[in-house]
């Protein structure tokens, strides 16, 4: 397999996987619905309108601000694997970049079309291409639905500073594919970072 067809397969299934769970959630759950698989993993739905772990800033302009700046990023993304496939890196280095491309447009496709494509999820199930969506063009929210609890509702002990005596889970957090993708792109060039990132030799005066 060339590099170039190890790129667009990972491209095409990670976004192909992402969204097809999305969509599934949001049609098939009510906001803060899902299952228990395990007593350490379940799918809860939530929805996002921000950055990563659920951070928002700028209401309407910082959201639309958020897009922009990831349909950039994607650009820039996508010049770098372009260029390591002509470098012929290793095929590990174009694996993670292609699942961090992945990850990112797959939400970009949430944040900028799913306010058009969905009614709210707000004590319901939504419908798809409804004729009242609950949002605008660059204004949909992320999809979220993996919780992995870990520690669920633990006290922590007392004698820490600060916070002994507080609630505690690990881990708090509710992610989606995407998410995914892009975190395990990102591990994989921390573990092959001197094939992704060369050193350029210098060559010395005589």
């Amino acid at each position: 397999m060339s590099k170039k067809t190890l790129a667009i397969l990972t491209i095409l299934i990670a976004i192909t996987l992402d969204q097809i769970l999305k969509v599934y959630i949001k049609t098939h759950y009510a906001l803060n619905d899902g299952f228990e698989v395990f007593s350490w993993f379940k799918i809860h739905f939530v929805e996002n309108n921000g950055m990563a772990m659920g951070w928002e800033f700028g209401g309407k302009s910082g959201k639309l601000f958020l897009t922009l700046f990831r349909l950039v990023a994607v650009s820039a993304i996508i010049y770098w694997l372009v260029q390591h496939i002509k470098r012929a890196t290793h095929n590990a280095v174009i694996f993670a970049i292609a699942l961090i491309f992945s990850g990112a447009v797959g939400n970009i496709i949430d944040s900028v079309f799913y306010g058009v494509i969905f009614n709210s999820s707000a004590h319901r199930v939504a419908t798809l291409f409804p004729e009242e969506p609950y949002g605008e063009l660059f204004y949909g929210k992320v999809v979220d639905m993996f919780y992995f609890p870990f520690i669920e509702n633990a006290t922590l002990p007392e004698w820490i500073p600060f916070v002994g005596g507080d609630n505690f889970t690990f881990f708090q957090y509710i992610f989606n594919p995407a998410d995914a993708f892009i975190s395990i792109g990102v591990v994989l060039l921390f573990l092959y970072s001197k094939k992704a990132f060369p050193k350029e030799e210098t060559i010395m005066p005589e």
